[in-house]
């Protein structure tokens, strides 16, 4: 039987590449998105089936995994890659901005996988792949909404694999480092600045510096994040997370795992500190 995949947000980035990986190596792929009508890649390739789905929609939900089911026969696999960052000192964010960040992050998330579980649960067999970050382990100035629905959604998803283990539903974590996609051009482009807020301007310049010098390390693409997402859903291995990422993020990841807690947010806080100071 031909596996299928179901994969949120495949318009652009990691979403597209996966779905890209799995066409290739021949499973029938479910590309969701948003605007599926405005694609003009995926809709050429013959065991792709593009539908609308908007995470913040619930009837584009059930109504995609419906489409689904009816063009393959089934789904065996979901990638909740759907997602967003909103950046910005927390106090120049607005409630509306917190929801938003989180309904789609979070609560998308969490509606999309209560969607797919009776399928699931009726198969006796099944596979989430959830789409972390570096973000959802170890945080940084300006990312307090992002990271936080990233840790929430971490947190969400270890709970729902000891729940799912024994309906032999496998949930998988996938945390990639910066890659190369329009996911950093969104955030700036999100960047909640309130020009009355002056007592941050120092921060935000030290910030400014900090994540330049960030940016300029080599980020990896998103082709090898898809080819971990495929090895995650085929391995067979009741693997929780996966991590992916260039070495700066992965020294990152090592130092979060590694050292005293208070002594690793002491390091963070005074590399920080130093961009003050230039």
């Amino acid at each position: 039987m031909e596996k299928v995949i179901l994969i949120t947000g495949a318009s652009s980035g990691i979403g597209k590449a996966t779905a890209e990986y799995f066409a290739g190596r021949g499973w029938n792929v479910i590309a969701s998105m948003r605007n599926p009508e405005k694609e003009t890649a995926l809709n050429q390739v013959p065991n792709v089936l593009l539908v609308k789905l908007d995470v913040q929609d619930s009837g584009t939900i059930e109504q995609a995994i419906k489409e689904g089911v009816a063009h393959f026969g089934h789904i065996d696999v979901l990638v909740n890659n759907a997602g967003y960052g909103q950046s910005g000192v927390f106090e120049a964010i607005t409630p509306e901005q917190v929801f938003k960040q989180f309904d789609v992050n979070v609560f998308g998330v969490m509606n999309t996988i209560r969607a797919i579980l009776p399928h699931f649960r009726a198969r006796k067999t099944g596979t989430i792949l959830n789409i972390s970050s570096g973000a959802g382990k170890f945080t940084l100035p300006l990312l307090s909404l992002y990271a936080s629905s990233k840790f929430a959604l971490e947190g969400f998803s270890e709970a729902l694999f000891y729940e799912l283990s024994t309906l032999n539903i496998k949930v998988k974590i996938i945390e990639p480092g910066g890659t190369e996609t329009n996911f950093g051009k969104t955030s700036n482009e999100k960047f909640a600045h309130n020009e009355k807020l002056v007592d941050y301007d120092p921060f935000l310049a030290a910030a400014g510096k900090m994540f330049d010098e960030m940016r300029a390390v080599k980020l990896i693409s998103a082709e090898p994040v898809a080819e971990l997402i495929y090895h995650a859903a085929t391995d067979e291995t009741d693997t929780l997370r996966y991590v992916i990422g260039n070495e700066d993020f992965m020294a990152r990841i090592r130092a979060r795992a590694q050292m005293p807690d208070q002594e690793y947010v002491n390091f963070i806080k005074n590399g920080f500190l130093k961009y003050l100071s230039q």
